[in-house]
C-alpha cells in the first residue's frame, strides 16, 4: 500500500475555500465583460461597471469578491489506481474548510438549523458537503471546491413530474422558478437544471450543472438545445442583473439528466450568483498539487 500525507489534501481543501472565494474563473470573467458589452439599458450598464470593479478590486487586494462566502461544498473524483482513504479525505476536508476560515480569515455562514448558534469555522453537522464519485484508470484525487451562498441557495426549487405533464412542462417549471426568483440569486448567474433521477439525484445533477463553465453545452444535442431555449426565454423576461432590468438576465443555463423511473420525471433548478465561484485541485500521489478552475 503507498503511503500518503492526507495533510496535502487538508491543505488544497483549504486553499481551494479561499481561492474560490477570492479570485474568480477566466470563463465567468469574460461572461461578465461579454454580457456588459451587448447590456443596453443604463442601470444595468452601471451594475455591470459595478460587479467588474468588484473583480478588480478583489484582484488587487486579494480579498473577496462577496462578502457572502457561502457554505462549502466538495464535489470529489477518486482515481482507481491508488489506494485512496476515503474517511481520512473526508476528514481532512473538515478540517482544510475549517483552517480557511479562521485562517484567512473570513465571515462563517455555518449555524446550527435549529439554535442558530453559528460555529464561526464554517463546518458543523453535515458540513462541508460532499459529493463523491470516481475515476476509472486515474492514480489522482480531484477536488472541486464550490461555496454557495444563500442568496442562490434559499432560491433552488424541486418538482415531481409525471411523464404525462411532457417536456413543455418541466421547461415552464425552470422559467417559473427563475422568474419568481428575482433580484434574490443576485443575478445575472448561472441558473443550474437537473432533469430526471429520484428527488435527491435530480437536486445534485442542478448542482453539479452550475459547477460547469460558463456556456459550455451538454454534450446531447437536443439537451443543448433546451439549454439555449430557456436560455433566450429568461433573458427576454428584461428582469435584468439584480433584477433591475436589462437585457442579460443569466449568463448560461446548464442542464444535466439522468434517467427515472416509469412514472415519474423530476425537474430541480439550482441557481447561482454572477460570481459562479469555484476553485479545482488535482492531486497525485507523490504529494502534487496542480490548481485551477
Amino acid at each position: 500500500m503507498e503511503s500518503f500525507d492526507y495533510k496535502i489534501v487538508e491543505e488544497a481543501a483549504k486553499q481551494l475555500y479561499i481561492r474560490a472565494l477570492c479570485d474568480l474563473p477566466p470563463d465567468v470573467r469574460e461572461a461578465i465583460k461579454k454580457a456588459a458589452a451587448r447590456e443596453t439599458q443604463p442601470t444595468a450598464k452601471e451594475i455591470f461597471k459595478a460587479m467588474l470593479a468588484a473583480i478588480d478590486i478583489a484582484d488587487e487586494k486579494k480579498t473577496l469578491i462577496c462578502q457572502d462566502t457561502g457554505l462549502p461544498l466538495y464535489m470529489l473524483k477518486i482515481g482507481s489506481r491508488f489506494h485512496w482513504d476515503g474517511a481520512e479525505i473526508k476528514d481532512r476536508i473538515h478540517e482544510g474548510a475549517k483552517r480557511a476560515t479562521l485562517e484567512f480569515p473570513f465571515r462563517s455562514s455555518a449555524t446550527d438549523f435549529l439554535t442558530r448558534v453559528n460555529s464561526q469555522t464554517s463546518v458543523g453537522r453535515g458540513l462541508p458537503v460532499l459529493y463523491v464519485d470516481f475515476l476509472k484508470d486515474a492514480d489522482y484525487l480531484e477536488m472541486l471546491m464550490i461555496p454557495k451562498g444563500s442568496g442562490s441557495e434559499n432560491m433552488s426549487t424541486l418538482k415531481m413530474f409525471i411523464p404525462a405533464d411532457g417536456i413543455n412542462a418541466l421547461k415552464k417549471f425552470v422559467l417559473d422558478s427563475v422568474i419568481a426568483a428575482g433580484a434574490n440569486p443576485c443575478p445575472p448567474g448561472i441558473i443550474g437544471v437537473g432533469m430526471g433521477g429520484t428527488a435527491d439525484l435530480v437536486m445534485r445533477l442542478a448542482k453539479e450543472a452550475i459547477a460547469r463553465p460558463v456556456g459550455q453545452r451538454n454534450p446531447d444535442p437536443e439537451i443543448a438545445k433546451m439549454e439555449q431555449d430557456l436560455e433566450d426565454a429568461i433573458n427576454a423576461t428584461g428582469s435584468g442583473p439584480m433584477g433591475l432590468g436589462g437585457d442579460v438576465s443569466t449568463l448560461a443555463v446548464h442542464i444535466e439528466t439522468a434517467h427515472t423511473h416509469i412514472t415519474q420525471n423530476p425537474v430541480a433548478v439550482n441557481t447561482q450568483c454572477w460570481p459562479a465561484r469555484r476553485a479545482r485541485a488535482r492531486i497525485y500521489p507523490d504529494g502534487r498539487v496542480e490548481y485551477g478552475y
